[in-house]
Protein backbone atom coordinates (compact mmCIF):
# COMPACT_ATOMS: atom_id res chain seq x y z
CA UNK A 1 0.00 0.00 0.00
CA UNK A 2 1.16 3.39 -0.86
CA UNK A 3 0.36 7.30 0.42
CA UNK A 4 -0.27 10.05 -1.96
CA UNK A 5 2.51 11.66 -3.76
CA UNK A 6 1.61 14.90 -2.34
CA UNK A 7 1.51 13.98 1.26
CA UNK A 8 5.06 12.43 0.79
CA UNK A 9 6.45 15.28 -1.02
CA UNK A 10 5.48 17.86 2.30
CA UNK A 11 7.76 18.36 5.03
CA UNK A 12 7.57 17.94 8.69
CA UNK A 13 6.48 21.79 10.77
CA UNK A 14 9.79 23.13 11.38
CA UNK A 15 7.92 25.17 14.18
CA UNK A 16 6.77 21.45 15.88
CA UNK A 17 9.27 18.96 14.82
CA UNK A 18 11.81 19.45 17.72
CA UNK A 19 8.16 19.43 19.97
CA UNK A 20 9.92 15.73 21.52
CA UNK A 21 13.04 16.62 22.09
CA UNK A 22 12.16 19.16 23.92
CA UNK A 23 9.42 17.49 25.55
CA UNK A 24 12.25 14.45 26.98
CA UNK A 25 14.64 17.93 28.29
CA UNK A 26 11.26 18.84 30.54
CA UNK A 27 10.86 15.79 31.69
CA UNK A 28 14.64 15.30 32.75
CA UNK A 29 13.73 18.66 34.89
CA UNK A 30 15.40 21.68 32.16
CA UNK A 31 12.66 24.73 31.71
CA UNK A 32 12.50 25.65 28.25
CA UNK A 33 12.23 29.17 27.00
CA UNK A 34 9.97 28.47 24.15
CA UNK A 35 10.66 31.12 21.38
CA UNK A 36 9.64 28.56 18.82
CA UNK A 37 6.16 28.90 18.34
CA UNK A 38 3.46 32.18 18.24
CA UNK A 39 1.52 31.42 21.18
CA UNK A 40 1.47 34.57 23.28
CA UNK A 41 0.69 34.45 27.14
CA UNK A 42 -1.15 38.04 26.96
CA UNK A 43 -4.58 37.03 28.85
CA UNK A 44 -7.59 35.92 26.60
CA UNK A 45 -10.34 38.75 27.26
CA UNK A 46 -12.59 37.67 29.83
CA UNK A 47 -14.99 38.07 27.09
CA UNK A 48 -14.78 35.07 25.59
CA UNK A 49 -15.26 32.62 28.43
CA UNK A 50 -18.25 34.75 29.90
CA UNK A 51 -20.33 34.82 26.31
CA UNK A 52 -19.42 30.76 26.55
CA UNK A 53 -20.88 30.65 29.98
CA UNK A 54 -23.93 32.63 29.07
CA UNK A 55 -24.88 30.61 26.26
CA UNK A 56 -28.07 28.76 27.30
CA UNK A 57 -29.68 26.86 24.33
CA UNK A 58 -30.86 23.48 25.62
CA UNK A 59 -29.26 21.56 22.46
CA UNK A 60 -25.99 22.64 21.26
CA UNK A 61 -27.00 22.22 17.66
CA UNK A 62 -25.23 22.48 14.30
CA UNK A 63 -24.68 25.95 13.37
CA UNK A 64 -24.76 27.70 9.64
CA UNK A 65 -22.27 26.51 6.96
CA UNK A 66 -21.02 30.57 6.66
CA UNK A 67 -20.95 30.98 10.65
CA UNK A 68 -23.68 32.39 13.31
CA UNK A 69 -24.69 35.52 12.02
CA UNK A 70 -24.32 37.56 15.34
CA UNK A 71 -20.19 36.50 14.73
CA UNK A 72 -20.15 37.72 11.25
CA UNK A 73 -22.30 41.02 12.46
CA UNK A 74 -19.64 41.85 14.92
CA UNK A 75 -16.74 41.21 11.82
CA UNK A 76 -18.57 43.37 9.97
CA UNK A 77 -18.36 46.24 12.44
CA UNK A 78 -14.51 45.70 13.42
CA UNK A 79 -13.85 46.25 9.93
CA UNK A 80 -16.09 49.34 9.61
CA UNK A 81 -13.12 50.70 11.50
CA UNK A 82 -11.16 50.54 8.59
CA UNK A 83 -13.71 51.95 6.28
CA UNK A 84 -14.32 48.73 4.81
CA UNK A 85 -18.32 48.06 4.41
CA UNK A 86 -19.14 44.14 4.38
CA UNK A 87 -22.41 42.31 4.17
CA UNK A 88 -22.67 38.62 5.59
CA UNK A 89 -22.38 37.04 2.30
CA UNK A 90 -18.62 38.72 2.01
CA UNK A 91 -17.65 36.68 5.34
CA UNK A 92 -16.98 33.17 5.94
CA UNK A 93 -16.54 31.81 9.76
CA UNK A 94 -13.77 29.20 9.41
CA UNK A 95 -11.93 26.85 11.71
CA UNK A 96 -9.20 29.03 12.25
CA UNK A 97 -6.89 30.96 9.66
CA UNK A 98 -5.63 27.75 8.81
CA UNK A 99 -8.41 26.20 7.20
CA UNK A 100 -9.64 29.73 5.44
CA UNK A 101 -5.83 29.71 4.23
CA UNK A 102 -6.94 25.94 2.48
CA UNK A 103 -10.55 26.63 1.79
CA UNK A 104 -9.10 29.35 -0.31
CA UNK A 105 -6.18 27.52 -2.27
CA UNK A 106 -7.97 24.68 -2.99
CA UNK A 107 -11.47 27.34 -4.30
CA UNK A 108 -8.46 28.87 -6.77
CA UNK A 109 -5.58 26.69 -7.33
CA UNK A 110 -5.19 24.30 -10.38
CA UNK A 111 -2.69 21.59 -10.38
CA UNK A 112 0.19 23.29 -11.49
CA UNK A 113 -0.79 26.95 -10.45
CA UNK A 114 2.01 29.03 -8.96
CA UNK A 115 1.36 31.13 -6.33
CA UNK A 116 3.72 34.25 -5.64
CA UNK A 117 5.13 34.09 -1.66
CA UNK A 118 7.71 36.23 -0.26
CA UNK A 119 10.49 34.02 1.20
CA UNK A 120 11.30 33.27 4.07
CA UNK A 121 7.31 32.83 4.25
CA UNK A 122 5.25 31.10 7.22
CA UNK A 123 5.68 27.23 6.92
CA UNK A 124 2.05 26.01 6.32
CA UNK A 125 1.44 28.09 3.66
CA UNK A 126 3.83 25.49 1.70
CA UNK A 127 2.09 22.20 2.96
CA UNK A 128 -1.42 24.59 2.11
CA UNK A 129 -0.33 25.14 -1.95
CA UNK A 130 1.26 21.41 -1.82
CA UNK A 131 -2.42 20.05 -0.62
CA UNK A 132 -4.03 22.23 -3.29
CA UNK A 133 -1.64 20.72 -6.33
CA UNK A 134 -0.18 24.39 -6.43
CA UNK A 135 3.65 24.97 -6.70
CA UNK A 136 5.28 28.23 -3.84
CA UNK A 137 6.81 30.92 -6.74
CA UNK A 138 9.31 32.58 -4.12
CA UNK A 139 10.29 36.26 -4.28
CA UNK A 140 13.11 35.78 -2.43
CA UNK A 141 14.41 38.49 0.84
CA UNK A 142 17.05 39.55 2.75
CA UNK A 143 17.95 39.99 6.38
CA UNK A 144 20.17 42.57 5.24
CA UNK A 145 17.17 44.72 3.53
CA UNK A 146 14.28 43.94 6.86
CA UNK A 147 13.10 41.23 4.54
CA UNK A 148 10.92 43.64 2.17
CA UNK A 149 9.69 42.74 -1.00
CA UNK A 150 7.84 44.86 -2.58
CA UNK A 151 10.10 45.71 -5.39
CA UNK A 152 8.18 45.62 -9.28
CA UNK A 153 11.35 44.13 -10.73
CA UNK A 154 11.37 40.75 -7.67
CA UNK A 155 7.64 40.40 -8.08
CA UNK A 156 7.46 40.67 -12.12
CA UNK A 157 10.96 38.14 -12.65
CA UNK A 158 8.31 35.57 -10.26
CA UNK A 159 5.62 35.84 -12.57
CA UNK A 160 5.26 33.17 -15.13
CA UNK A 161 2.14 31.79 -17.07
CA UNK A 162 1.22 29.55 -14.18
CA UNK A 163 0.97 32.33 -11.96
CA UNK A 164 -2.54 32.55 -10.51
CA UNK A 165 -2.10 34.27 -7.34
CA UNK A 166 0.32 36.89 -4.69
CA UNK A 167 0.25 35.68 -1.52
CA UNK A 168 0.91 38.33 1.63
CA UNK A 169 1.34 38.26 5.47
CA UNK A 170 1.08 41.55 6.15
CA UNK A 171 2.38 42.44 8.93
CA UNK A 172 4.95 39.57 8.33
CA UNK A 173 5.31 36.09 9.59
CA UNK A 174 8.34 35.12 10.76
CA UNK A 175 9.74 38.31 9.75
CA UNK A 176 7.38 41.15 11.18
CA UNK A 177 8.35 42.79 7.45
CA UNK A 178 4.98 45.31 7.29
CA UNK A 179 3.82 46.99 4.30
CA UNK A 180 3.25 50.71 3.66
CA UNK A 181 0.23 51.80 1.65
CA UNK A 182 2.57 52.44 -1.16
CA UNK A 183 4.31 48.84 -0.68
CA UNK A 184 0.01 47.80 -1.06
CA UNK A 185 -1.01 50.36 -4.08
CA UNK A 186 2.16 48.81 -6.05
CA UNK A 187 1.23 45.42 -5.02
CA UNK A 188 -2.52 45.78 -6.08
CA UNK A 189 -1.55 47.42 -9.69
CA UNK A 190 0.96 44.10 -9.87
CA UNK A 191 -1.90 42.01 -9.43
CA UNK A 192 -4.15 43.71 -11.90
CA UNK A 193 -1.61 44.18 -14.22
CA UNK A 194 -1.22 40.34 -14.36
CA UNK A 195 -4.92 39.67 -13.26
CA UNK A 196 -3.80 37.77 -10.16
CA UNK A 197 -5.71 37.22 -6.97
CA UNK A 198 -4.23 38.55 -3.87
CA UNK A 199 -4.81 36.29 -0.75
CA UNK A 200 -3.89 39.48 2.14
CA UNK A 201 -3.37 37.40 5.22
CA UNK A 202 -4.03 39.81 8.06
CA UNK A 203 -4.32 38.18 11.61
CA UNK A 204 -1.49 40.82 13.02
CA UNK A 205 -3.21 44.06 11.45
CA UNK A 206 -3.41 45.54 15.39
CA UNK A 207 0.54 44.27 16.02
CA UNK A 208 2.04 47.72 14.09
CA UNK A 209 4.46 49.29 15.68
CA UNK A 210 6.98 52.70 15.97
CA UNK A 211 3.28 54.70 15.18
CA UNK A 212 2.83 52.70 11.67
CA UNK A 213 -0.67 52.85 9.95
CA UNK A 214 -2.99 50.04 10.63
CA UNK A 215 -4.22 48.91 7.33
CA UNK A 216 -5.79 46.62 4.91
CA UNK A 217 -5.96 45.12 1.83
CA UNK A 218 -9.60 45.44 1.58
CA UNK A 219 -9.10 49.68 1.46
CA UNK A 220 -8.46 49.66 -1.78
CA UNK A 221 -11.69 49.10 -3.86
CA UNK A 222 -10.69 48.84 -7.52
CA UNK A 223 -9.04 45.53 -6.54
CA UNK A 224 -12.33 44.55 -4.19
CA UNK A 225 -12.97 41.69 -6.49
CA UNK A 226 -9.10 40.12 -6.53
CA UNK A 227 -8.99 40.76 -2.75
CA UNK A 228 -9.24 37.72 -0.26
CA UNK A 229 -8.52 38.99 3.42
CA UNK A 230 -7.85 36.13 5.64
CA UNK A 231 -8.36 36.71 9.63
CA UNK A 232 -8.66 35.30 12.67
CA UNK A 233 -8.87 35.56 16.63
CA UNK A 234 -5.69 33.79 17.55
CA UNK A 235 -3.27 36.43 17.64
CA UNK A 236 -5.42 39.79 18.18
CA UNK A 237 -6.95 38.32 21.09
CA UNK A 238 -4.42 35.70 22.86
CA UNK A 239 -7.18 33.03 21.61
CA UNK A 240 -5.30 30.71 19.72
CA UNK A 241 -7.06 27.93 21.14
CA UNK A 242 -10.45 28.98 19.88
CA UNK A 243 -9.97 28.02 16.28
CA UNK A 244 -11.91 30.85 15.16
CA UNK A 245 -10.76 32.70 11.62
CA UNK A 246 -12.81 34.20 8.28
CA UNK A 247 -12.51 34.76 5.17
CA UNK A 248 -13.75 38.17 3.71
CA UNK A 249 -13.95 38.71 0.24
CA UNK A 250 -16.41 40.91 -2.01
CA UNK A 251 -16.09 38.38 -5.27
CA UNK A 252 -19.42 36.33 -4.67
CA UNK A 253 -18.42 33.68 -7.53
CA UNK A 254 -15.19 33.24 -5.08
CA UNK A 255 -17.81 33.12 -1.61
CA UNK A 256 -19.93 30.73 -3.56
CA UNK A 257 -16.98 28.32 -4.52
CA UNK A 258 -16.08 28.39 -1.35
CA UNK A 259 -18.86 27.68 0.60
CA UNK A 260 -19.44 24.20 -1.47
CA UNK A 261 -16.17 23.37 0.62
CA UNK A 262 -17.67 24.51 3.48
CA UNK A 263 -21.07 22.77 3.68
CA UNK A 264 -18.77 19.93 2.98
CA UNK A 265 -17.26 20.31 6.65
CA UNK A 266 -20.89 21.39 8.01
CA UNK A 267 -20.01 24.15 10.50
CA UNK A 268 -17.75 25.45 12.86
CA UNK A 269 -17.38 25.12 16.77
CA UNK A 270 -20.61 26.68 17.65
CA UNK A 271 -20.06 28.01 21.26
CA UNK A 272 -16.20 29.39 19.50
CA UNK A 273 -18.00 31.06 17.47
CA UNK A 274 -19.88 32.86 20.61
CA UNK A 275 -17.06 33.85 22.06
CA UNK A 276 -15.35 35.30 19.32
CA UNK A 277 -18.56 37.33 18.70
CA UNK A 278 -17.57 39.07 22.43
CA UNK A 279 -13.86 39.57 21.21
CA UNK A 280 -14.93 41.25 17.84
CA UNK A 281 -17.13 43.27 20.29
CA UNK A 282 -14.20 44.59 22.17
CA UNK A 283 -13.29 48.64 21.89
CA UNK A 284 -10.51 49.03 20.32
CA UNK A 285 -8.77 50.80 23.05
CA UNK A 286 -8.56 46.95 23.94
CA UNK A 287 -5.27 46.84 21.35
CA UNK A 288 -3.35 49.90 22.67
CA UNK A 289 -1.83 48.35 25.88
CA UNK A 290 -1.53 45.32 24.05
CA UNK A 291 0.26 46.74 21.28
CA UNK A 292 2.55 48.85 23.86
CA UNK A 293 3.60 45.38 25.58
CA UNK A 294 4.47 43.82 22.35
CA UNK A 295 6.48 46.68 21.15
CA UNK A 296 8.31 46.78 24.49
CA UNK A 297 9.23 43.04 24.10
CA UNK A 298 10.19 43.88 20.68
CA UNK A 299 12.69 46.20 21.52
CA UNK A 300 14.10 44.02 24.09
CA UNK A 301 14.54 41.22 22.51
CA UNK A 302 16.02 43.16 19.39
CA UNK A 303 18.60 44.69 21.90
CA UNK A 304 19.24 41.24 23.86
CA UNK A 305 19.99 39.81 20.05
CA UNK A 306 22.58 42.72 19.05
CA UNK A 307 24.69 41.94 22.28
CA UNK A 308 25.42 38.23 20.49
CA UNK A 309 28.49 38.89 18.58
CA UNK A 310 28.17 37.91 14.34
CA UNK A 311 23.83 38.26 14.43
CA UNK A 312 22.29 39.97 11.80
CA UNK A 313 18.68 41.16 12.38
CA UNK A 314 16.98 44.34 11.76
CA UNK A 315 13.97 45.77 13.36
CA UNK A 316 11.07 44.60 12.61
CA UNK A 317 7.86 47.14 12.16
CA UNK A 318 5.07 44.62 13.09
CA UNK A 319 3.68 41.22 14.58
CA UNK A 320 5.87 39.54 16.84
CA UNK A 321 8.52 37.83 14.59
CA UNK A 322 12.09 38.35 14.31
CA UNK A 323 14.01 36.53 11.92
CA UNK A 324 18.31 36.98 12.24
CA UNK A 325 21.43 35.20 11.16
CA UNK A 326 22.81 33.62 13.40
CA UNK A 327 27.02 33.19 13.71
CA UNK A 328 26.63 29.44 12.98
CA UNK A 329 26.24 26.93 9.87
CA UNK A 330 23.54 25.38 10.77
CA UNK A 331 20.63 26.50 13.33
CA UNK A 332 18.94 23.35 13.29
CA UNK A 333 22.33 21.68 14.43
CA UNK A 334 22.37 24.93 17.23
CA UNK A 335 18.50 24.12 18.67
CA UNK A 336 19.60 20.04 18.68
CA UNK A 337 22.53 21.37 21.09
CA UNK A 338 20.71 22.68 23.03
CA UNK A 339 17.95 20.91 23.57
CA UNK A 340 19.95 18.08 24.04
CA UNK A 341 23.29 19.22 25.70
CA UNK A 342 23.43 23.04 26.33
CA UNK A 343 22.32 24.04 29.79
CA UNK A 344 22.95 26.64 32.24
CA UNK A 345 21.54 26.94 35.43
CA UNK A 346 18.93 24.01 34.61
CA UNK A 347 17.53 26.11 31.85
CA UNK A 348 17.65 26.50 27.62
CA UNK A 349 15.97 27.74 25.19
CA UNK A 350 14.12 26.58 21.62
CA UNK A 351 13.65 29.12 18.70
CA UNK A 352 12.10 27.59 14.92
CA UNK A 353 15.13 26.75 12.39
CA UNK A 354 14.16 29.26 9.59
CA UNK A 355 15.49 26.54 6.44
CA UNK A 356 11.97 25.33 6.57
CA UNK A 357 10.59 28.41 5.82
CA UNK A 358 12.68 28.60 2.60
CA UNK A 359 11.31 27.19 -0.83
CA UNK A 360 15.02 27.80 -2.64
CA UNK A 361 17.43 24.89 -1.69
CA UNK A 362 20.25 25.81 0.95
CA UNK A 363 18.78 29.31 2.05
CA UNK A 364 18.42 29.52 5.75
CA UNK A 365 20.26 27.05 7.03
CA UNK A 366 21.82 29.78 9.41
CA UNK A 367 18.54 31.58 10.09
CA UNK A 368 15.80 31.41 12.92
CA UNK A 369 13.03 32.85 13.88
CA UNK A 370 12.10 34.06 17.09
CA UNK A 371 8.57 35.01 18.54
CA UNK A 372 8.71 37.61 21.53
CA UNK A 373 5.86 36.17 22.99
CA UNK A 374 6.87 35.74 26.55
CA UNK A 375 7.19 39.21 29.32
CA UNK A 376 9.89 41.01 28.50
CA UNK A 377 12.37 39.55 31.34
CA UNK A 378 11.85 35.97 29.80
CA UNK A 379 12.35 36.74 26.70
CA UNK A 380 15.87 39.16 27.59
CA UNK A 381 17.00 35.49 29.61
CA UNK A 382 16.12 33.12 26.86
CA UNK A 383 18.32 34.92 24.27
CA UNK A 384 20.52 35.47 27.08
CA UNK A 385 21.12 31.27 26.76
CA UNK A 386 21.20 31.49 23.10
CA UNK A 387 24.39 33.61 22.85
CA UNK A 388 25.27 31.24 25.59
CA UNK A 389 24.87 28.16 24.24
CA UNK A 390 26.68 29.58 20.42
CA UNK A 391 29.58 29.64 22.94
CA UNK A 392 29.73 26.71 24.37
CA UNK A 393 28.68 25.34 20.47
CA UNK A 394 31.54 26.39 19.32
CA UNK A 395 33.81 25.87 22.16
CA UNK A 396 32.51 22.56 21.35
CA UNK A 397 34.11 22.18 18.10
CA UNK A 398 30.99 22.98 16.04
CA UNK A 399 31.08 25.60 13.38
Amino acid sequence: MKLSDRVQGMQNSPIRKFNPMAAEAKAAGTKIYHLNIGQPDIVTPPVFMDAIKNFDQKVLAYAESPGLPQLQDSIIDYFKTFDMPLERKDVLITSGGSEALTLAFLSLINPGDEVIVAEPYYTNYLTFIQAADGVVKPVTTYVEDGYKFAYLDRLEAAVTEKTKMISIVNPGNPTGCILSREDMRLICDFAKKHDLWILADEVYREFAYDGREMTSFGQFEDVADRVIIIDSVSKRFSACGARIGCIVCKNEELMSSVMKIAMGRLCCPTLEMVGAAALYELDASFFTEVRAEYEHRRDVSYEALKKIPGVVCEKPGGAFYITCKMPVESTEDLLIFLLQEFRDNGETVMYAPAEGFYATEGLGKNELRIAYILKAEDMARGIELLGKGIEAYKAAGNK
